[in-house]
């Protein structure tokens, strides 16, 4: 009986292990596209299960592809220790060779390459173009000469690659077109993730200077890092109005109006704070408000398809 318990033990810890690995916080960042850019498509459009579920996978596991290759990098530069903060460390914590790191992040690549084929064939091979590119900011963001997490570009690439680029191929795949409707309407999910990664590198700056890197929250400082950080949560909550305003979005999407008293949380806590143990809470905060205002921005539209 012991000797079964502690096998099932090791069993969850291992689980645990390789669900950290995922960092499944940050995967609110490949879903929330995805069901947006469905949700734009879904009141004019039949809906494409088939595409709208290898779109979901395949995000996802780009997504996770980019986690991996940022935990090997940073070990084999020598940021990560077992005294960090955050999800992260699968590699300095728990012992997970650095290699199977780099394998799991090429075979997730992979497999969400089989599913971009199934997609292309299904639609279009221009498709195949854009998610090659995806898959290389992926990859350059911790890995090559010069990685986009070093430099100032690394939070605005990520916003733009995951933000209304996945956000315009999921709207594509519905619609078989994109609209300009669907360009402004992903704008705000693009910022959000922005935010992430901005929150993140404000509580890793003091480390990441001793790493040589030069993100823009170590170049703006902590106090402008916040500001721009504040100011970025405002300008998405002001950019919904006006689109509800012009006719862009319905009505129902200012639902996602809920979600403000958490991005004042979230941003509360880098005023009051600067350790990073302290700040983790907020960025895993920041990750979890892009899901749930995506998940309202979500049924907003649909409850706009049912209304009308």
């Amino acid at each position: 009986m012991e000797k079964a318990r502690r096998h099932a033990m090791s069993i969850r810890t291992q689980l645990g292990i390789w669900w950290r690995l995922f960092r499944p916080f940050t995967l609110t960042a490949s879903i929330v596209p995805v069901i947006v850019g469905t949700g734009l498509a879904w009141p004019h459009h039949h809906f494409h299960f088939g595409l709208f579920a290898a779109m979901f996978v395949a995000s996802m596991l780009i997504q996770s592809a980019t986690n991996m290759f940022n935990e090997y990098f940073d070990y084999r530069r020598g940021l990560d220790d077992e005294h960090m903060v955050g999800i992260a460390g699968t590699i300095v914590r728990d012992g997970v060779s650095p290699k199977t790191v780099l394998a799991s992040a090429w075979i997730s690549i992979s497999v969400s390459t089989l599913l971009g084929v199934y997609i292309c064939i299904t639609t279009t091979w221009w498709l195949a173009v854009i998610g090659l590119i995806c898959m290389a900011i992926g990859y350059f963001y911790s890995g090559g000469p010069r990685p986009l997490a070093y430099t100032p570009f690394g939070e605005l690439t990520a916003a733009i690659a995951m933000g209304p680029t996945i956000v315009l191929i999921a709207f594509y795949l519905q619609a078989n077109t994109v609209t300009w409707r669907a360009v402004v309407s992903s704008i705000p999910i693009g910022l959000l993730i922005g935010a992430i990664l901005l929150a993140n590198n404000i509580r890793d700056m003091d480390q990441d200077k001793v790493g040589g890197r030069r993100t823009i929250a170590i170049l703006l400082g902590r106090q402008r890092g916040r500001i721009l950080f504040a100011s970025v949560f405002a300008v998405t909550y002001l950019l919904i109005l006006l689109l509800v305003a012009i006719g862009q979005l319905t009505p129902w999407t200012l639902v996602v109006l809920l979600t403000a008293p958490s991005a004042f949380g979230v941003t509360r806590l880098y005023y009051r704070f600067t350790e990073p143990a302290k700040l983790h809470a907020a960025v895993k905060g920041t990750a979890n408000l892009l899901f749930r205002f995506g998940v309202l921005m979500f049924a907003g539209m649909l409850v706009a398809k049912i209304h009308f």
